[in-house]
């Protein structure tokens, strides 16, 4: 069963069709109240458009147009097409959680003998029990409310205090190449005091997937003294739309790092709030965009600084050809509290073709007068000299230019801590590389 699709101007979708989808939704009580609510806020607005400042640069109005039927519960075929896929994808010595069509996959994960301190549910059994840690998300965002409204599964993950997990955690979303739908995931990553762990997030699509649409969303909260390790991957069809968000509290003493790698998706957006709550935290984000075709990416961050003595670093980086468009957009806000504060965001792109586009718009807001902030933006092209040095020594056009690139990306790869997780990214980055001989 689908619900009607949002339309192009105000997301025209019928009351009583989505009252038949939340009948079939986990949760009930205050989880059906919020799912309500988000939906008349989403109605409210509809797709983002360019007139809405953080949007102006991705348009879902004249970009994705609609919003496609909700994903059915994967049948036997489509569990054969995602373990298939799986296999394409696997690293060892993780700890694999697999949703397949936004629905979470047992028989394709890891759920048994969890180390001591991790406790592993689904979206689904979280939501029956009431936990309302899913639902206090306030990002201003209409893509979080409707994910909000309509989130059919997903992972809970709490790490105890003092927990230090030795295996990442490695969160697979298939899409499993059945009719074009939607998928809505909603995942919430718990660290307590002094514990430890890496989650990974992958995006891909099994054989012969098209046109489907992801809409995820992460809660993620990092308590004192903890360290998360956050990487992202993403590598969908390159018809596809994935639309996610992320809200991360970030605790006294805390580190959290976050890399991520863009290479699928024919649209995609990523909106990542970090929130620094308590003294001497640290936050590191890194990301890079591989894009060419018609590949639109855009990644949207917003880093709130509220206490004193914290540090972040922001680096993005982007490569793009032929017609593609590259967006990032970051913001440092930083609180009249929080005095000494050490933040700095640089983002930079390389265009290879004549009609590629990259917006970069990094911003600070400051209210505090003892800080140390600073940004700034390049675009550029190949350095010529250094691609006539390459090819005098034979190197042919593309292998030169191929080096150039992996130079120019792997600071932010190699912020990557775990070696198996830094291969996996240094892996998406040479499948986009080879594409291009």
């Amino acid at each position: 069963m689908s619900i009607a699709v949002a339309k192009t101007e105000k997301a025209d979708v019928a009351g009583a069709n989505f009252a038949s989808i939340v009948a079939r939704q986990p949760g009930a009580g205050k989880v059906a109240d919020a799912r309500r609510e988000a939906f008349d806020e989403f109605q409210r607005i509809g797709l983002p458009h360019r007139r809405i400042e953080d949007w102006k640069y991705t348009d879902l109005r004249a970009l994705m147009r609609e919003v496609l039927p909700v994903a059915p519960t994967p049948d036997a075929a489509a569990l054969a097409r995602a373990e298939a896929a799986l296999k394409l994808h696997a690293i060892e010595g993780v700890r694999r959680l697999v949703l397949v069509d936004g629905a979470l996959a047992v028989a394709l994960s890891d759920l048994s003998a969890p180390e001591a301190g991790l406790s592993i549910r689904s979206l689904r059994e979280a939501l029956d029990a009431g936990d309302d840690r899913l639902l206090s998300l306030d990002t201003g965002n209409p893509m979080t409310a409707l994910n909000t409204a309509l989130m059919t599964d997903g992972v809970v993950i709490d790490v105890a205090d003092g927990a230090k997990l030795a295996k990442p955690l490695y969160i697979v979303h298939i899409a499993s190449g059945g009719a074009p739908s939607a998928m809505f995931t909603r995942s919430l990553v718990s660290l307590g005091k002094e514990s430890a762990a890496t989650v990974v997030e992958s995006f891909v699509a099994g054989e012969g997937a098209g046109v489907y649409q992801v809409h995820d969303t992460a809660v993620m909260t990092v308590g004192d003294r903890a360290r998360l390790d956050h990487v992202r991957l993403i590598e969908d069809s390159r018809d596809a739309f994935n639309i996610a968000s992320a809200e991360v509290r970030v605790g006294a003493h805390a580190h959290y790092s976050v890399a991520g790698v863009t290479t699928g998706a024919l649209v995609s957006r990523y909106q990542l709030v970090v929130n620094i709550a308590g003294e001497y935290a640290r936050v590191e984000t890194n990301g890079v965009n591989l894009l060419n075709g018609k590949q639109h990416a855009d990644t949207t961050l917003v880093m709130n600084h509220d206490v004193p003595h914290c540090v972040s670093r922001e680096g993005f980086r982007a490569v793009v050809d032929d017609r593609g468009h590259s967006v990032f957009q970051g913001r440092i806000n930083v609180r009249q509290p929080a005095q000494q504060t050490d933040a700095k965001m640089m983002t930079r792109a390389l265009l290879l073709s004549d009609e590629a586009e990259a917006d970069n718009k990094p911003e600070l807001e400051i209210f505090a007068d003892d800080v140390t902030c600073g940004h700034g933006a390049a675009i550029g092209a190949l350095d010529d000299q250094l691609l006539f040095y390459l090819r005098a020594r034979g190197l042919a056009e593309k292998e030169a230019e191929a080096l150039l690139i992996q130079a120019f990306v792997g600071e932010a790869i190699e912020a990557i801590a775990d070696d198996n997780l830094r291969e996996l990214a240094i892996a998406a980055a040479t499948r986009w590389l080879e594409a291009r001989r």
